[in-house]
C-alpha cells in the first residue's frame, strides 16, 4: 500500500512533535526530581552567630572573682605579712597596679596580645585595637565557639594582667620605693608579661608549638615568680634581715587573703574556658581538689620538720596548690589534680623555707617559692597527667612540649625583668634611704601610718 506524500510528512511531524512531548516530560519529571536531591546536596550556609546568654553571664562572673583575687584577694594576704610599719605600702602596691595596668590594657596591652600581628603574629600582636578600636557591643570572641562579648574577654583577660604584675610585689616587699613601682610595673606589662600572654594565647609560637596551659602557670606564675627573684637578688636584702624580727604583723588579714584567693581562682581556673559547661566544671573540681591537698601536704611537712603546723604554713600551702593547678586545670582529671596538689605542697614547702636560706636570698613573701616553683611543676605536671578524657587538647600533651615554654619564659622573664630594673634604677633608684626603710614605707612613701 502506497501512502501518498503529504500524509507521511503529516505523520512524520505528528511522531516528531509526540516524541518531543514525551522528551520534554521526561526531562521535566527528572528535573523535578533532581531538585530536591541537589538542594539536599548543597552545604547549607553557616548559621550567624549569636551571642550566648549562658556563657555571657558565667564570664562576667568570673571576671569579678578575678578581680576580687588582686583586691582585696592579694593586698590583704601580702598585707598581713609584712610588719606592721609597711601594710599601707604594701595594699596600696596593689591598689595602685589594679588602676595603672588596666589603664594601659585598655591603651595598648589588649591589642599587642591579642589581635593579629600580622608577619610578627607569632611573637607579638598588632596596633589595630589600641584604646579598644574597632570593637563593638555586637563584637564576639571566638564566634561560632565561645559567642561572648569582646568586651567582656578583654575585661577577663585584663584581670590576668592585673593580678601578674602584683604577684611580683611579694618578692620584694617592705624595700622597694613607690615611684620605682609604677615605672617598673608599666615597664615590665609591656616588655614582659604582654608578649608571653600572646606566646601562649594570642597564637603566637608557643602555643602553636602545642605548650599547654590553661590558665596561665607560664603566663601567670612562673612569669612573676621569676621576675620576683630577680628582683629579690637586685634590690639585695632587707635591712635588717636575718636579725631583726620580721614576723607578720597580722595573720587574721592573710587568712582573709588567702581565703578570698582560694575563692576568686574559681573564675581565674574555670572561667579560662570561657563557656559554662563540662570542662569549666572539672577545672573548678580539680581546682578545689588540688588547692585541699597542697594546703594539707604543706602543713604536714611543716609539721614533721617545725613540729607545729602553722596558720601561715597552711595558707600558703593553699596558695601553692591554687598556683600548681592553674596550667593542669583544664587538662587533668581530679586525681591528676589530687597528685599535683600534693607535689606541689611538700616541694613549694621546701622551696620557700629550706631553698631560700639555703642561698640567703630575700623573697620576702616568697613569690618565687610559691608562685615559681608551684608554676613550675603544675605545668611539668600538666605533661605528664594531661587526660584525653577531660580534654581532646590533652592528647597532644608531652613533657618536652612543657619544658619548652618553661624554658623560655624564664629566660624572657629573667632577662628583661634585670634590663628593666637598671632603667627604672638609672632614672629614679629602686630603693628608699636606709632610715626611710628602718621608719617604714608607709611613713617614708605615703605619709600614713595606721594607729
Amino acid at each position: 500500500m502506497n501512502i501518498p506524500s503529504t500524509l507521511k510528512t503529516t505523520g512524520r511531524a505528528a511522531l516528531l512533535g509526540s516524541l518531543a512531548l514525551a522528551a520534554l516530560g521526561t526531562v521535566t519529571a527528572f528535573a523535578q526530581e533532581a531538585a530536591p536531591a541537589a538542594a539536599a546536596a548543597a552545604p547549607a550556609a553557616a548559621p550567624t552567630p549569636v551571642l550566648d546568654t549562658g556563657n555571657t553571664a558565667w564570664m562576667l562572673t568570673s571576671t569579678a572573682l578575678v578581680l576580687m583575687m588582686t583586691i582585696p584577694g592579694l593586698a590583704l594576704f601580702y598585707g598581713g605579712m609584712v610588719r606592721k610599719k609597711n601594710v599601707l605600702a604594701t595594699i596600696m602596691q596593689s591598689f595602685a597596679i589594679t588602676c595603672l595596668v588596666t589603664v594601659l590594657w585598655f591603651m595598648f596591652g589588649y591589642s599587642l596580645a591579642f589581635s593579629d600581628g600580622g608577619g610578627m603574629n607569632a611573637y607579638l600582636g598588632g596596633t589595630s585595637k589600641f584604646f579598644h578600636h574597632g570593637i563593638t557591643t555586637a563584637s564576639l570572641w571566638l564566634p561560632g565557639v565561645a559567642n561572648i562579648p569582646e568586651f567582656v574577654f578583654s575585661m577577663f583577660q585584663m584581670t590576668f594582667a592585673i593580678i601578674t604584675p602584683a604577684l611580683i610585689a611579694g618578692a620584694f616587699a617592705e624595700r622597694f620605693k613607690f615611684s620605682a613601682l609604677l615605672i617598673f610595673m608599666a615597664l615590665w606589662l609591656l616588655v614582659v608579661y604582654v608578649p608571653i600572654a600572646h606566646w601562649v594565647w594570642g597564637g603566637g609560637f608557643l602555643g602553636t608549638a602545642g605548650v599547654l596551659d590553661f590558665a596561665g602557670g607560664t603566663v601567670v606564675h612562673i612569669n612573676a615568680g621569676v621576675a620576683g627573684l630577680v628582683c629579690a637578688l637586685v634590690l639585695g636584702k632587707r635591712e635588717g634581715y636575718g636579725t631583726a624580727n620580721m614576723a607578720p604583723h597580722n595573720l587574721v588579714y592573710s587568712v582573709i587573703g588567702a581565703s578570698l584567693l582560694w575563692v576568686g581562682w574559681f573564675g581565674f581556673n574555670a572561667g579560662s574556658e570561657l563557656a559554662a559547661d563540662g570542662l569549666a566544671g572539672a577545672a573548678m573540681l580539680n581546682t578545689q581538689v588540688a588547692t585541699a591537698a597542697a594546703a594539707l601536704a604543706w602543713m604536714f611537712a611543716e609539721w614533721i620538720v617545725a613540729k607545729k603546723p602553722s596558720v601561715l604554713g597552711i595558707i600558703s600551702g593553699a596558695v601553692a596548690g591554687l598556683v600548681a593547678v592553674t596550667p593542669a586545670s583544664g587538662f587533668v582529671n581530679p586525681t591528676g589534680a589530687f597528685i599535683v596538689g600534693i607535689v606541689a605542697g611538700v616541694l613549694c614547702y621546701l622551696s620557700a623555707v629550706k631553698v631560700k636560706h639555703m642561698f640567703g636570698y630575700d623573697d620576702s613573701l616568697d613569690a618565687f617559692g610559691v608562685h615559681g616553683v608551684g608554676g613550675v611543676i603544675g605545668a611539668l605536671l600538666t605533661g605528664v597527667l594531661a587526660d584525653p578524657a577531660i580534654n581532646s587538647l590533652s592528647s597532644g600533651a608531652s613533657l618536652g612540649k612543657q619544658i619548652y615554654g618553661v624554658a623560655v619564659t624564664i629566660v624572657w622573664t629573667a632577662v628583661a625583668t634585670f634590663v628593666i630594673l637598671y632603667i627604672v634604677k638609672a632614672l629614679v633608684g629602686l630603693r628608699p634611704t636606709t632610715q626611710e626603710e628602718v621608719e617604714g614605707l608607709d611613713i617614708s612613701q605615703h605619709g600614713e601610718v595606721v594607729p
